[in-house]
């Protein structure tokens, strides 16, 4: 099983909590950049000014690549815990399976990549008020190469370490898979709190990120593996950031449309995390053929025994 086999690595819980002290210490030497690329462009002259207006200091696309830069100097961190302090290699992290299957990447990328496109599409033709078309060829294209290469090193930082590490960090701590999966996924949904999209939608948004959370988890403890969080994630992300943006979101990039209408949430943030993700799970479970939910969920995780010299036989 995905978080058994973290028990023939070096699994001691102290090991985890340095772990995640050199990936923040990452997180933040990644920011690095950014914070000095703004004040050499505004100074210290951020006063009064959020989040998303400071991203606006500079170039779109330069702000998109040192946001996204941080996450990357955050994968190599938990990528140097993993394998200096746990000696853990990179596939045990990934998957249960012998060897990563890219096929299930592909696959949750393509089912959430033709959703995205077809709602987008379906809401630009039923209100065209709402949009306008933002295309520019050479910022776009430029945006396009930052994205393809920078948002999956995003998506990826983020499942290795909450579907990934404190998965099977908080697994083998409390020996079960229910506690894992709520506490990963509230986590994530609640360092969200800090993006434009709550100030702007109300805390409301909150039970889409914590519900997004809950969907990458089950699918990763159903499928003892990373590989289709990996590639639902990657690929809501980069679509997103390719086919719209909008003034009070957290990817503002040179996309090919531009969301102008008044945002508001009510039943569009309910309704994705009450019946479209579902879906996705009912789509995955008979692809993969997911049996045994409950204990899947909910069972307990056991250390193997190792066995005694005179008992191999």
């Amino acid at each position: 099983m995905y978080i058994q086999q973290a028990f023939k690595y070096q699994y001691e819980f102290w090991r985890y909590l340095v772990g995640i002290f050199v990936v923040i210490a990452a997180v933040f030497a990644g920011q690095m950049p950014l914070l000095v690329a703004v004040f050499l462009k505004a100074g210290f002259d951020l006063e009064g000014m959020d989040e998303t207006q400071v991203m606006q200091v500079l170039d779109s696309n330069l702000s998109l690549f040192l946001m996204l830069l941080t996450f990357a100097v955050a994968l190599v961190g938990l990528l140097f815990a993993v394998k200096f302090i746990h000696s853990q290699p990179f596939t045990a992290l990934t998957t249960a399976r012998k060897k990563i299957d890219w096929s299930r990447f592909f696959f949750a990328f393509g089912l959430v990549a033709v959703f995205s496109i077809s709602v987008t599409l379906f809401d630009y033709f039923t209100n065209p008020e709402d949009y306008v078309v933002n295309f520019q060829p050479t910022p776009f294209f430029i945006m396009l190469a930052i994205a393809v290469v920078m948002v999956p090193l995003q998506t990826s930082f983020e499942e290795y370490f909450f579907r990934g590490y404190l998965m099977q960090g908080l697994g083998t701590l409390v020996r079960n898979r229910w506690v894992p999966l709520f506490i990963t996924s509230v986590i994530f949904g609640g360092l969200h709190f800090f993006n434009p999209e709550v100030t702007k939608l109300g805390n409301i948004i909150m039970i889409y990120y914590i519900g997004t959370g809950f969907l990458l988890g089950i699918m990763t403890l159903m499928d003892d593996g990373l590989e289709l969080a990996l590639g639902f994630h990657a690929g809501n992300n980069l679509i997103t950031a390719v086919l719209v943006t909008a003034d009070w979101t957290a990817f503002q990039t040179n996309s090919v449309l531009k969301d102008i209408s008044e945002p508001s949430a009510g039943l569009d943030v309910i309704i994705p995390v009450l019946v479209i993700y579902p879906i996705f799970l009912f789509i995955m479970a008979r692809k993969y053929n997911w049996k045994n939910w409950g204990q899947r969920l909910f069972g307990k995780v056991e250390k193997p025994e190792v066995l005694k010299p005179s008992e191999l036989g």
